[in-house]
């Protein structure tokens, strides 16, 4: 049934280049061609910063659709120079769309890089968006020198947590910790904790901020032990006791990022008794997240050296979960219940962990608390939520669809100004500017222009109308923030160019939900699509790789220009994705990994201790992929094709059967195709 009703939906519909706006929104003739060059030719100035040409062609695209863009680019380049009436008159013209909050938002981290705190607090109740942690740390700044007296605990949590949360170096946050700092409503102990955060994700000049702030005189030392840590611990390993201790711990938590082996045997042989029990913790935490995230079978026993999981980090904890998954001959359940149990509970919600917890109760004996937490998630919506479901002895398939929208809904998605300019944008090739318009239309300001997301029949109607318009992307995205009551799956799981793939995948005998997952996930079916590492077209394939596997397959005329041609890719795709999931023994998780992170890495973490490692259930051993792309990524291709599976077949499926078991490689299978890129 869903397989007739996706074909008939899909066939015929209109392509984006046949859009049609109103009459105000459109443009026509001469007119509208120079002004498209012209915005064309704005947008790679305004990359460039080029601040003459945006200003002599900003004239071209007056009375165009997207003269808010041109506007908001050639305002912007200034911005650091423009005057206060300038910027004024930009809010008030573009009044209502997304140009005219965004350039607020510009302008108030400006105004409080400038600590100019009346014009502040003068524009920043007018802002929408209120997404931008920078901008936050400025309004608590604002709000603590104010009312210091009234600045209370759960103000200071949130700087704390806004200020930890940001590696890149930031104005704002730092600000926010510095006040509260003079104003003794935080302790020099959470700066110091900043700045092992930082020393820890190699962000040195965030490091340097933070120490600036209780110790400016050791910004030298800090940099020595930055580039030269065992060093630094070396000097002063002769006198412990004379050495600044926090040094030290920032010291131990950089060799553990750049040598765990080494900083386990410095603190083994001589800083462990040296420090508090807190920075204790914290340093064993850090190697054992570093040995985690090597697979290194050593890793629990560096957690366990750590007596409180209430002293690790939330990132530290992730790990120490992930490195008990993998203990042999089963996981250690005692210690992945307690590290969630000790995570922050914003995260310990979140449905990877809601699984794993249930799963250690359930070893543990207690069943019934383990299915009230996976009742509290399942659902077919992702990986962890259709694992919930088959914990509960439930398959999965897909949920009736909800009434469509109606005419009136979807007329008011078509009059929305903003999604009008995101789609003429995306039509004329600026996608970048067209996915951030839409986005802000459906997810940050509402239909009625507030802040807050649209409401589910709202997302609904405009995922309707980008999917009848072949922006699949913004149908995927935008259905996919619905509640499970609007769940739609044809819109949330499209099939476009369904003959071609289909086919293609029978022919090699591969299947067409693998695919399809794999698709959905790599380009969101943009044809166009190009990656910061040079892989393009529908299945994302490198160039290098595409050459390889059209030798491999006899395709003797192939040229890389050819990977833009949707059959082509497809071809070049699906046929290297078959090689692959051959070479990984036929193991869907292994294969969506190695197509993300290349071949020789899953093969590394299927058996990371020189050739051996543990069996493990395959969802435990893709939690345990180091690189947090292609985790993510293996989990929602894996997920993506059990929901296409059910889709295209209308049967019940399991995920749980996709994925098996991922051990070492059996010794008496056949070789393994070490040319494979």
């Amino acid at each position: 049934m869903f397989k007739r009703f996706i074909v008939s939906l899909f066939a015929g519909l209109p392509l984006l280049a046949a859009l049609v706006l109103p009459a105000h929104a459109q443009g026509t003739g001469t007119h509208e061609g120079l002004a498209q060059s012209a915005l064309l030719d704005m947008a790679d100035a305004f990359k460039r910063n080029d601040r003459r040409r945006l200003s002599s062609l900003l004239p071209q695209v007056r009375g165009h659709l997207l003269e808010p863009w041109a506007a908001y680019w050639e305002l912007r380049a200034r911005l650091d120079d423009a005057s206060t009436s300038e910027v004024r008159q930009f809010l008030s013209r573009y009044a209502g769309t997304y140009q005219e909050d965004r350039l607020r938002n510009d302008w108030l981290i400006l105004l409080g890089n400038r600590r100019d705190w009346a014009t502040f607090e003068a524009e920043q109740s007018h802002y929408r968006m209120r997404d931008d942690r920078e901008l936050r740390c400025y309004e608590l700044v604002l709000k603590h020198q104010q009312n210091p007296a009234g600045f209370g605990p759960d103000n200071v949590k949130e700087v704390l947590g806004l200020w930890r949360s940001m590696l890149q170096a930031d104005d704002g946050c730092t600000l926010a910790a510095e006040r509260l700092l003079e104003d003794r409503k935080i302790k020099p102990l959470e700066v110091w904790r900043k700045a092992r955060l930082a020393v820890e994700n190699n962000r040195p000049v965030t490091a340097r901020n933070a120490v600036q702030l209780v110790a400016p005189k050791l910004l030298n030392p800090l940099k020595d032990l930055h580039a030269q840590p065992s060093r630094f611990l070396n000097q002063n390993t002769s006198h412990p006791r004379n050495a600044v201790q926090e040094l030290v711990v920032l010291a131990l938590v950089r060799l553990a990022g750049t040598d765990p082996d080494e900083a386990y045997k410095q603190m083994q042989r001589t800083w462990s008794i040296h420090l508090t029990t807190e920075e204790r913790h914290w340093v064993w935490g850090a190697i054992g997240r570093q040995l985690a995230m090597r697979l290194d079978s050593d890793a629990l026993k560096a957690y366990e050296q750590a007596r409180s999981d209430h002293d690790l980090t939330d990132d530290m904890l992730a790990w120490k979960v992930r490195a008990a998954l993998r203990v042999s001959p089963k996981p250690a359940w005692k210690s992945v219940e307690s590290a969630i149990l000790a995570m922050d509970l914003a995260q310990r919600q979140e449905p990877t962990w809601v699984y794993w917890l249930g799963r250690a109760l359930q070893a543990r004996g207690q069943k019934d608390q383990a299915q009230t937490l996976w009742e509290g998630i399942a659902s077919v919506k992702g990986f962890y939520e259709q694992l919930a479901l088959e914990e509960l002895g439930r398959s999965i398939q897909m949920p009736a669809r909800p009434a469509p929208p109606t005419t009136e809904e979807v007329g008011q998605a078509r009059a929305n100004p903003s999604l009008q300019r995101a789609i003429k944008a995306i039509a004329i090739g600026l996608r970048a500017e067209g996915v951030r318009e839409w986005n802000y239309a459906t997810n940050l300001v509402n239909a009625q222009g507030h802040a807050g997301r649209m409401s589910d029949r709202e997302l609904l109607a405009a995922a309707h109308w980008a999917c009848e318009l072949d922006i699949w992307d913004r149908c995927i995205n935008t259905s996919d923030r619905t509640s499970m009551a609007q769940f739609d799956p044809v819109l949330r799981y499209p099939m476009p160019f369904q003959a071609a793939v289909v086919q293609r995948a029978n022919d090699i005998g591969l299947d067409p939900a693998f695919v399809y997952g794999l698709i959905r996930q790599e380009s969101r079916f943009i044809m166009d699509a190009r990656s910061h590492v040079g892989a393009s077209g529908l299945m994302q394939v490198m160039p290098a790789t595409a050459r390889w596997t059209a030798k491999k397959i006899g395709l003797k005329t192939f040229t890389v220009d050819q990977l833009s041609q949707r059959d082509t890719n497809i071809a070049i795709g699906t046929a290297y994705l078959k090689l692959v999931l051959e070479s990984m023994d036929n193991s869907m998780a292994m294969a969506a990994a190695a197509y993300n992170a290349g071949p020789s890495r899953p093969r590394r973490w299927r058996a990371p201790d020189q050739g051996r490692g543990p069996v493990l259930e395959a969802a435990m051993w893709a939690e345990n992929i180091p690189f947090n792309e292609t985790r993510d990524y293996v989990k929602k291709v894996l997920a993506n094709t059990t929901s296409y599976a059910a889709l295209i077949s209308g049967q019940p499926q399991s995920l749980k059967a996709r994925l098996g078991k991922i051990g070492p490689r059996d010794a008496s299978a056949p070789p393994e195709d070490t040319d494979l890129p």
